[in-house]
């Protein structure tokens, strides 16, 4: 089955380990749609550093409101039931994720069709699949790439339906959750890629060649 056919959950987070993950975005795709967004503020677990401040812009004054991340465990758990999560440079978002909840529920493993575990991935990373799929790139960052595939107009008209006013730019989670769905999604209208399974997507997005080959071994028996 193809790909495209699949939920996927585009995940961004805003914060360290040392705050604790001060926001998240998360896109649902499926194939070219968007089917559903999703973002809040979460408190601060810890010292949230200066020099994050001014990547992000948001200091602990700017979240004491809001319920602290671990709250949503429910939410996160059920959407990799539903699907694999999805990000950019996905180690990031893993890594946060598991500082919180080292693991999910038992889930679906979408990389072997018929197997379950019960991990927070295996993850589809758009920041791996891109320059292996176009190795002319100069950058993998995700604004460069947006830029060089024309999507900057689709992105902002998107962040001005769905995300807050005060954080429609580049290291606000949702806006770049956006933008990273936007890539999966471009992929999805290129026929070449769009017939391909979900399994080899998630292959494709491990740079790791112990891993690679051990998702490819796992399909053949």
């Amino acid at each position: 089955m193809s790909w495209t056919k699949q939920i996927i959950h585009f995940v961004d987070f805003e914060g360290s380990v040392a705050s604790g993950i001060l926001e998240y975005g998360v896109v649902s795709v499926r194939g070219t749609e968007i089917l559903e967004t999703h973002t809040r503020l979460c408190r601060a677990t810890g010292r949230v550093r200066a020099e994050d401040v001014a990547v992000h812009g948001l200091d602990a004054a700017a979240v004491v409101a809001h319920a602290p991340f671990g709250d949503d465990f429910e939410q996160f758990a059920s959407w990799r039931e539903t699907g694999p999560l999805a990000a950019h440079f996905a180690s990031a978002e893993n890594a946060l994720i598991k500082s919180v909840w080292p693991y999910p529920r038992t889930s679906a493993d979408f990389a072997r069709p018929g197997g379950t575990l019960t991990d927070w991935g295996p993850w589809i990373d758009t920041g791996r699949l891109y320059p292996q799929l176009y190795p002319s790139l100069t950058s993998a960052k995700l604004g460069d790439l947006v830029a060089a595939f024309a999507l900057q107009p689709e992105l902002d008209t998107l962040a001005e339906q769905h995300c807050p006013a005060e954080r429609r730019r580049y290291h606000a989670a949702l806006y770049d959750a956006l933008a990273g769905a936007l890539l999966l999604r471009r992929l999805a209208m290129e026929p070449s890629l769009a017939g391909q399974s979900l399994p080899w997507l998630i292959t494709m997005s491990t740079l790791d060649g112990d891993k690679r080959d051990a998702l490819r071994q796992d399909r053949l028996f």
